[in-house]
């Protein structure tokens, strides 16, 4: 079995839609009381791109610098992706042109392996995210209003549970409970490094 055989038969089926009945999420963390969040109104179904670049080098994962004038998670270091709109035909389908939208990436350079867990945030998204491969070749075009940087991390980096770091901190009166992973300068953190918690869990052995 080749090495993105195996990958993808470590990850989930992709569902024909972005499910509302989420599988994990930061507020399943704390250690004390692990239950969802309780928002006021229902969650919102997204999806992103979890995108595993083919370099001859190796394997890394293409993430991006969210502008800092964004209403929703400005500055965070983040995957391409976004919400579901009536035209998407599935999840894939969100990630993909979400992922083109943002960063100019072309889903022919995509090949789509499976999915992750389904994810809750705090800020009452439903996130599926969706594992691709990305072969080489590809140009970037950031939209500049909603994408500040995309770089690469080396997919070992994320492997390594040593660089898996646990913290916390109080938000809209409940302690919250989140991975945070700090690579060259970049703050990993929250449902990013969280849902990169999730494809280390799943290719771990």
């Amino acid at each position: 079995m080749s090495a993105l055989d195996e990958i993808r038969s470590r990850l989930e089926v992709i569902p024909e839609q972005a499910s509302l009945a989420p599988t994990i999420g930061d507020s399943r963390m704390d250690p004390a009381q692990p239950s969802p969040w309780n928002h006021p109104k229902p969650l919102k179904p997204a999806a992103v791109l979890v995108p595993i670049v083919m370099r001859d080098s190796g394997y890394t994962v293409l993430l991006t610098q969210r502008t800092d004038h964004l209403n929703n998670h400005a500055g965070q270091v983040s995957f391409p992706g976004g919400r579901v709109e009536p035209e998407d035909t599935g999840p894939v389908d969100t990630a993909l042109r979400e992922t083109e939208e943002e960063i100019g990436l072309t889903r022919d350079f995509v090949e789509i392996a499976g999915a992750l867990d389904i994810y809750e945030t705090g800020t009452g998204f439903s996130i599926t995210p969706i594992v691709g491969f990305v072969h080489e070749g590809f140009d970037l075009v950031l939209e500049e209003n909603e994408v500040a940087e995309a770089f690469e991390v080396p997919l070992s980096f994320f492997l390594d549970p040593a660089n898996h770091t646990r913290e916390s901190r109080k938000w809209n009166g409940r302690m919250r409970h989140y991975y945070v992973m700090p690579y060259d300068g970049h703050h990993i953190w929250g449902a990013t490094a969280g849902m990169l918690v999730n494809l280390y869990q799943k290719l771990k052995d």
